[in-house]
């Protein structure tokens, strides 16, 4: 084992400023190498955390990663494509918000490339509805980009396009067996191995919205919306929603200026001038595989609580104005709802379970 240089990262970690961009993109590295011990790697990791990760590392770190990860080769495909997901971690019990959401985004027409993997702290993820649905999660390349061309839609099951993670995770798992969050909770949703040009990317702490939306800035995406949903005494969620007051910094160019795009503890997202309401958390609340198909299919019929049709066509809408699809987030609510619940997604859906039986 070679665990000087990483020894030495982590007495520059404790200070006050954190690493900078080359000693932490150089730390990213050494985490990822065989050659490192265990021991050396936590104590990195834990000095960071101990501190409070910056931009700047995660801009970092992201950057390294995104070099390791396998590449798909989709090209010009993730210039016009858009990803939605969440950091997850915020015990809410809720639906599949965000996935549903570019479920609706790809039936609108609009690329959806998905980075993400099996749920950790539900009952049910993103990649775990997935496949209940059919979608091969470790589907060849050539398919994966067929998957793209012909439903908008592709996804990548993080375990197989992170090989350098095999490196991290037994020590990322022996820390959160004692309570130990790391940079690594934050970072998966910066990683995603097509790097589509645009984001809607929810963060379950609040403190976060800023820092990964510089983050975002730093990697060089085209337009993004990092978001947080603030429920009270503690409690939030990684999306937005019409439970809690609605916290947003917008990344890139966004808007039909470029403007910088913030929503504060102090100036929230107005969901009055949008026309919705606010609802209790149980209209959100899912379950299993089996409740959460249920769900989906009441929301396509019309049937599901309407804090939860809301909530999803808020989601899906803002990823429609993120992507440039629709011009303003209240159009982009408008078309997302009106494809739920007016026969596209449930078509869209038939053609997903036929594309991957087929």
């Amino acid at each position: 084992m070679s665990d000087a240089i990483l020894t030495d990262l982590t007495v520059l970690a404790t200070s006050s400023e954190g690493l900078s961009a080359s000693d932490a993109h150089q730390a990213a590295h050494q985490l990822a190498s065989p050659k490192v011990g265990a021991e050396a790697k936590a104590a990195l990791l834990t000095a960071m955390n101990e501190r409070g990760e910056t931009s700047v590392e995660l801009a970092a770190f992201a950057a390294a990663f995104r070099d390791l990860a396998r590449d798909p080769g989709l090209g010009s495909m993730a210039e016009r494509a858009i990803d939605i997901v969440g950091t997850g971690g915020d015990k809410s019990g809720s639906f599949n918000i965000s996935t549903t959401s570019a479920f609706v985004v790809a039936a609108a027409g609009v690329t959806v490339l998905k980075h993400g993997n099996r749920s950790i702290t539900s009952n049910c993820g993103s990649a775990d509805l997935l496949a209940v649905l059919g979608v091969d999660l470790e589907a060849t390349l050539p398919t994966i980009r067929h998957s793209a061309e012909e439903l908008n839609f592709a996804f990548f099951f993080a375990p197989a396009f992170h090989p350098a993670f095999k490196e991290i995770m037994p020590v990322r798992k022996a820390l959160a067996e004692t309570g130990r969050r790391t940079i690594f909770n934050l970072l998966g949703p910066l990683i995603n191995p097509a790097r589509p040009a645009h984001q809607l990317l929810g963060v379950y702490p609040a403190r976060w919205v800023e820092p990964v939306a510089h983050a975002l800035d730093a990697v060089g995406l085209k337009s993004g919306l990092v978001v947080h949903c603030d429920l009270g005494e503690g409690a939030g969620m990684d999306e937005f929603s019409t439970a809690g007051v609605n916290l947003a910094a917008g990344a890139g160019r966004l808007g039909p200026d470029g403007e910088g795009v913030r929503w504060t503890g102090e100036a929230p997202l107005p969901l009055a001038k949008l026309g919705l309401e606010p609802a209790p958390m149980s209209d959100l609340k899912g379950g299993d595989l089996n409740q959460n198909l249920a769900i989906l299919e009441k929301l396509m019929a019309g049937k599901a609580p309407k804090g939860l049709e809301d909530t999803v066509s808020l989601n899906a809408g803002a990823a429609l104005w993120v992507a440039g699809r629709c011009s303003t987030l209240e159009e982009g609510l408008e078309v997302a709802r009106e494809i739920m619940v007016g026969g596209a997604l449930r078509r869209w859906l038939t053609q997903l379970r036929e594309f991957y039986a087929g």
